[in-house]
């Protein structure tokens, strides 16, 4: 099967041939979901490489993509810039300008695409500090560069036959994308990804996950410009799956009720927001319904694979199952069979509580340079182990470095960093890429991850401290939405913590009192002073948190604080707070 495939743009292909699809890629219009087929998708994008090649796109040259939701353009594109031997490269619409300006005067991008007005007058205000020649719309409106106009600038010439001889001259070890990383720290490097990188991921990972036929449909919402995301929609196109697309992450919970999905590829910070509505929810009922709640999440709090807490525990949790976790299925559509998660740690509190709840959560371990293949747990033969984030895919070696460091080899190892041969030389070594993370492999060949490497600092005492492990259990409060450890060079840990805003609006409700400044009011700052104290058990007494501060406003990709995926960007954090890191260590 897999010797069909041997370069992205084979995948389309290969569904057409196997199981073409009526509704291959759905998204929709005012309220209703409209279907694009497997043959109208291939055919879209023929005419995207002839527009293409009318431009004077040559192979290796580079088409830049920015959309703020994902949408069946941005894939037709995708392909129709593959298969014609040039690449893609991914933005993320939340960058900004200057961002832009750097990433396509980097990447020699020839030509932009854009999903709206907004993104499209930010990239033409840097057209001029890069080698653009166009931009483009990913949509329809007023313009003389809307996606149909572009579409017909290769319609009177037939180009069918010079798209057959360059997807023919298009090798597996070719590059295919390059990616910019968000990053949490520093300059974005652009990730060179081969065919054969990505293709060889998507491989594996289909044998891990326990998904057959091609009846299932699933939702596309996380960036797609992520490596997370786009290789997930790769894997939905060589299984046959029916592809919708989330019209916001606002509307998320409704696009998930509407499809009924058979899986999701989630992100930890989506997966607590999903967790805390739920618990939200139940802290509003009474009585028995509210004590029965509490009962069946307390038991979902100790789930055990293979039964391993007996039967008592299964018949317990049969009866949890039935009375509230069947409301929790229903509400995320009713057909769900597990989740994967990957991009940051995962609380196993929620994997053991979604678990019990009979929705699977299968975490796994990669990153951009990986393509994102590493390790994924599976269910099935002993596979999965709560907490840890799997075992390597077929065909990937790990192993931890003296110093603890995780180091990968494989075909998902990248090409690597664009124009940057001296980064590409420290990264990759002896054919092993060096990931930056630490971990521990146990005796059974399951990875755990404890910190990243650059993360893990020293106090001026000496100590080292790991502020992942920190912040995962802190995490776990209610009063706490996000934390940042804090602390290098300095005589003891600290933190920076915005608090869960809603939940603490409410709690002050009950109290009977209204919150005017959350980082100020007394009460509240006991409250999370307690939380702490709390957490602050499972460590030693000098990784505990001895000082913290409350930020006045939520932390959000928009304001440059959280990468897309919704990870926490420490350099711009301390900086923006840099008014508390000095009242905690210097007053």
């Amino acid at each position: 099967m897999s010797n069909t495939i041997s370069r992205i743009f084979d995948f389309a292909n290969y569904q057409l041939e196997n199981y073409a699809q009526e509704k291959c890629l759905n998204y929709k219009e005012g309220n209703v979901w409209k279907s694009i087929s497997t043959q109208q998708f291939i055919k879209d994008s023929n005419r995207v490489s002839s527009s293409l090649i009318e431009l004077g796109l040559n192979p290796n040259d580079k088409i830049a993509v920015i959309s703020t939701n994902n949408n069946p353009n941005w894939h037709i594109l995708d392909i129709g810039v593959l298969q014609i031997g040039a690449q893609n490269v991914p933005l993320y619409a939340t960058l900004s300008a200057k961002d832009y300006a750097y990433i396509l005067h980097h990447s020699d991008a020839k030509y932009c695409f854009v999903s709206d007005i907004d993104l499209f007058q930010k990239v033409k205000s840097v057209q001029s500090q890069t080698k653009l020649l166009g931009v483009f719309f990913l949509e329809e409106n007023d313009t003389d560069f809307k996606w149909s106009s572009f579409l017909k600038i290769g319609d009177n010439k037939d180009n069918s036959k010079e798209i057959d001889k360059r997807k023919n001259e298009v090798k597996a070890e070719d590059l295919a994308t390059v990616i910019y990383t968000s990053g949490t720290t520093g300059t974005p490097k652009g990730v060179m990804l081969s065919h054969k990188n990505i293709v060889f991921t998507v491989f594996k990972t289909a044998k891990r996950l326990n998904l057959e036929g091609n009846k299932n449909r699933i939702i596309s919402y996380l960036p797609i410009s992520h490596i997370f995301e786009r290789t997930a929609s790769y894997y939905n196109l060589y299984k046959g799956f029916e592809i919708y697309f989330a019209e916001s992450i606002e509307k998320i919970g409704d696009n998930i009720r509407e499809v009924k999905p058979n899986y999701l590829a989630v992100v930890p910070r989506l997966l607590e927001k999903i967790f805390d509505k739920i618990v939200d929810k139940a802290n509003q009922l009474s009585g028995v319904k509210k004590g029965l709640f509490f009962w069946a999440l307390e038991l979902g709090e100790k789930y055990e694979a293979y039964h391993k807490n007996g039967k008592l525990y299964d018949i317990k949790l049969n009866i949890a199952r039935k009375l509230i976790f069947s409301k929790w299925q229903e509400a995320l559509g009713g057909h769900l069979k597990f989740m994967v998660s990957g991009s940051a740690p995962l609380q196993p509190k929620l994997i053991r509580v979604f678990t019990a709840a009979g929705i699977d959560i299968f975490e796994g371990y990669g990153m951009t340079e990986s393509s994102p293949g590493g390790t994924l747990n599976d269910i099935r033969n002993s596979g999965l182990k709560i907490g840890s984030v799997g075992k390597p895919l077929e065909g990937i070696e790990v192993k931890i470095a003296e110093d603890g460091e995780i180091l990968m080899k494989g075909d998902n190892v990248m090409m690597g960093y664009y124009k940057n041969e001296e980064l590409t030389k420290k990264t990759i070594i002896n054919n092993y890429l060096h990931t930056g993370d630490i971990g521990e492999l146990d005796k059974d060949g399951f990875l755990f991850i404890t910190d990243r490497k650059k993360e893990i600092f020293k106090t001026s005492g000496g100590k080292y401290i790991a502020p992942a492990a920190l912040e995962s259990d802190l995490k776990q409060s209610r009063f706490i939405e996000q934390v940042m450890v804090i602390g290098e060079g300095q005589k003891m840990p600290a933190a920076l913590i915005q608090p869960n805003f809603e939940f603490l609006k409410d709690w002050a409700k009950i109290k009977g009192y209204e919150v005017k400044d959350f980082s100020t009011d007394e009460r509240v700052i006991k409250r999370i002073e307690k939380e702490v104290s709390f957490y602050n058990q499972n460590f030693g007494k000098w990784e505990q948190i001895k000082k913290f501060e409350i930020t006045p406003e939520e932390w959000t990709i928009e304001d440059g604080l959280l990468t897309p995926t919704m990870k926490m960007k420490r350099k711009a954090i301390k900086e923006k707070y840099n008014n508390l890191y000095d009242k905690i260590y210097n007053s």
